[in-house]
């Protein structure tokens, strides 16, 4: 058996945590599984030169700043390139030590998933993240809910629409829902 299929075979679902809408892997478990079945598996971050001449663990680049981390397994070796963002998956323009820092290790956690540790967690990641709503839409989504009168019902719209599952694919079909509530309410 590859050390790949030894890997892919770990479940590591009680370890997933929640970003937004996306699983992720945190990396220390990653590194805690990864050198249970490979103890001499070894990680770099990759360090590039800035215009002052001065190393940093990552590239700017005109669409933002990426780290690069590498892990070796067995004498094999995979990369792994990541932007820098914040939690919700937007690039950071100006980055902060701790911005670039959180960026390697979800980096480092995405490199050991190339060798097969919870790669699977990582499948739908590449699906855009939905834009949140803007402020206008924000405050007529909460002026229909008003409208019905239920402060539970209020609560759980304002939490959906923080945490993404009401965004701006689905507000024109949220608000026509909760018109049809209060039409519903209105015929009581």
């Amino acid at each position: 058996m590859s050390l790949f299929e030894k890997l892919n075979k770990i479940d590591v679902n009680k370890h997933k945590k929640k970003k937004g809408q996306f699983d992720y892997l945190s990396w220390p478990l990653a590194i805690q599984e990864l050198l249970k079945v490979c103890p001499d598996a070894t990680w770099e971050v990759h360090e590039y030169s800035n215009e002052d001449g001065l190393v940093a663990p990552y590239m700017t680049t005109n669409a933002g700043c990426f780290v690069r981390v590498s892990v070796t397994c067995e004498d094999v070796t995979r990369s792994q390139v990541h932007p820098v963002t914040d939690n919700r998956n937007q690039t950071i323009a100006q980055p902060t030590a701790q911005d670039i820092n959180t960026s390697i290790q979800r980096c480092l956690a995405k490199a050991i998933a190339l060798h097969g540790l919870g790669l699977y967690i990582f499948a739908g990641e590449d699906l855009p993240e939905p834009d949140a709503l803007n402020s206008k839409q924000r405050g007529e989504l909460l002026a229909v809910v008003k409208k019905l009168n239920n402060k539970s019902l209020e609560t759980d719209i304002l939490h959906k629409a923080s945490t993404l599952k009401i965004n701006v694919r689905n507000f024109d079909v949220s608000i026509e829902k909760l018109n049809e509530m209060i039409k519903d309410k209105e015929k009581k």
